[in-house]
């Protein structure tokens, strides 16, 4: 067994309609879901991504709309990279933003990569990766009715970075548990501290990387809107999911046991830190209840759901994706 990268990543908005805007109209991203939370009917739940939801590329959103502000630290999923084709898309990146007038950091270098550290309205730290010498997973395909030009856009989740105080017993979960091998590093940003740390799973490459970074300077991360609930690594199947939580039950971890979340089976622990890890099957995808030109389009809900559509319906806010 052997997990082969990133799935998605899941975080939290208090403005589910300024999310859309942002995710869409800015980044160009697809709405390829939009659902609601399986354990809170109440939030939505909106799925952005390549064309068609591809694995690897997902990046979704909570809609909790009385959360707080974040106050970063320790114990947290500290970073979302956002994979972009090569270093001449950064650049039109970088004048894009400016026209949006989105906080960034300019082109800069990390790891052996171009970057560019941005932050959302809600301060969602977030990084586009140039894919310039990616040898690794591949990227997604952009969609073609995005405002952005195909050959710059965004294909997919690249390296996630986590913040620990502690890292021994994350390193310990990610190379003796998750297959995952230390295979670099580079300066952190921040004067004083340890460089981050580098691992790689699967094929490898840009869309298969954890990130670790020890701060000793911060307090544990508050969790708000603009954080990071978890980040989800890919598993080929359902077969392959249930080895993996005895593996991960034989380990003495607690684990959710097997989830069904319709477009996919998922697996969910803890790490030492109290970062929370999922595991999730490549399949069956977003394409199992919307046709693919109609992604999105309206509000999508298991079957195990559609007899509460009219209920849930009625509390959720309706967002505008025309």
């Amino acid at each position: 067994m052997q997990l082969k990268g990133i799935h998605h990543v899941s975080a939290i908005t208090a403005n589910a309609k300024a999310n859309y805007h942002f995710y869409t109209t800015v980044l160009g991203m697809r709405l390829v879901k939009k659902t609601v939370n399986q354990d809170d009917t109440s939030m939505y739940h909106l799925f952005y991504a390549d064309e068609v939801g591809n694995p690897g590329t997902d990046l979704t959103f909570f809609e909790i709309p009385r959360a707080g502000n974040t106050y970063q630290g320790v114990s947290s999923i500290s970073g979302t990279s956002l994979r972009v084709p090569n270093d001449a898309a950064l650049t039109y990146w970088e004048n894009r933003f400016n026209e949006y007038e989105v906080e960034h950091d300019g082109i800069m270098e990390q790891g052996g990569r171009g970057v560019i550290h941005f932050r959302d309205p809600e301060k969602q730290r977030l990084t586009l990766v140039s894919d310039e010498t990616n040898q690794g997973v591949a990227g997604g395909t952009p969609w073609k009715r995005s405002p952005v030009p195909v050959d710059t856009g965004i294909i997919g989740l690249g390296p996630v970075k986590l913040t620990v105080q502690d890292p021994a017993p994350t390193i310990k979960v990610l190379t003796e548990l998750l297959t995952f091998t230390q295979v670099g590093s580079y300066p952190s940003l921040v004067e004083g501290q340890d460089d981050i740390l580098v691992f790689s799973t699967g094929e490898g490459g840009t869309g298969a990387e954890i990130h670790l970074e020890t701060r000793n300077d911060l307090p544990k991360e508050r969790p708000g809107r603009g954080s990071v609930h978890h980040v989800a690594f890919r598993v080929e199947n359902e077969e392959e999911l249930r080895k993996w939580r005895d593996r991960i039950t034989e380990a003495r971890f607690g684990n959710s046991g097997v989830v069904e979340r319709f477009y996919f089976k998922a697996l969910y622990f803890r790490e030492p830190n109290g970062i929370l890890f999922e595991l999730s099957t490549d399949g069956p995808g977003f394409t199992s209840d919307e046709e693919f030109e109609h992604l999105g389009e309206s509000l999508a809900l298991p079957p195990y759901f559609e007899d509460q559509r009219e209920a849930i319906e009625a509390r959720l806010e309706p967002l505008d994706t025309k």
